[in-house]
């Protein structure tokens, strides 16, 4: 059944009012009609079960007959925060990591990030939030992947004093990954978690040693080196499948 997500306050009295892309893409793409069954997530992360009861070319209604009792996401939050890449590979990044459940991105300008254009990062942001809206169509989520505004590293290192558990993927760390890791650490207390993915000039060595004084894991992915748009899904991966929901309930 096809999912969309229309912000609450576009669902008045129990119907919901589609505008915009969606509405094109219901009657010329989808051919949806009115009364087949659609679902509505308010942007809060509730669902319902919903019945089109009209379809024009400016907006779709659809009448939400029962709230449901959904829930795709992860019991963990994480927080990716990506050193910028270069070209669209940003895009990609978004994309994928909002299917694998990642809660929130934020891109970081590092010392070896090659430039910021600032003028046109609001639109950079509205493309990425746009991907990532998709996504969550795609692979059911129950929360939309916010995309934040750029933050310089310092401005990084306060907003990761807030994380339970902070994950630090390096490729001059030896031997403590994050098989060993987990043995480590206790997994009842851990809720949110921050991923630092360095650019594709990786991390000097003083920023490094600045994310191991406020606590990070620095560890390695294993004996081969991922590219930057790479090593943050097998990290996503692999933590959602030690801590949550990724492979399944034993």
């Amino acid at each position: 059944m096809h999912k969309f997500f229309v912000h609450k306050d576009n669902i008045i009295d129990n119907k919901a009012y589609i505008k915009d892309d969606d509405v094109k893409h219901i009657y010329k793409v989808l051919r949806l009609q009115v009364g087949d069954s659609v679902n509505i997530n308010n942007c809060d992360g509730e669902e319902f079960l919903g019945e089109i009861e009209e379809i024009n070319k400016k907006v779709v209604v659809v009448n939400c007959i029962q709230k449901l009792e959904i829930n795709n996401e992860s019991k963990i939050e994480i927080h990716l925060f990506q050193g910028m890449p270069k070209s669209n590979k940003m895009d990609l990044i978004v994309q994928k990591s909002t299917e694998l459940g990642v809660r929130e991105i934020t891109p970081v300008i590092t010392e070896r990030v090659v430039s910021k254009n600032e003028s046109n990062e609001s639109k950079k942001i509205d493309r990425w939030s746009r991907i990532a809206l998709e996504a969550c169509k795609q692979s059911k989520r129950s929360l939309i992947t916010k995309i934040n505004n750029s933050l310089k590293f310092d401005e990084m290192l306060e907003y990761l004093r807030n994380m339970d558990l902070i994950v630090v993927p390096y490729e001059n760390k030896e031997n403590y990954g994050i098989k060993k890791m987990i043995s480590t650490i206790n997994k009842s207390s851990i809720h949110k978690i921050g991923i630092v993915i360095g650019p594709e000039g990786g991390f000097e060595e003083e920023e490094i040693e600045m994310l191991n004084n406020i606590g990070a894991h620095i560890i390695t992915l294993g004996p081969r080196i991922l590219r930057t748009e790479t090593a943050g899904f097998v990290c996503v991966s692999l933590l959602m499948y030690e801590l949550s929901d990724l492979g399944g309930v034993f």
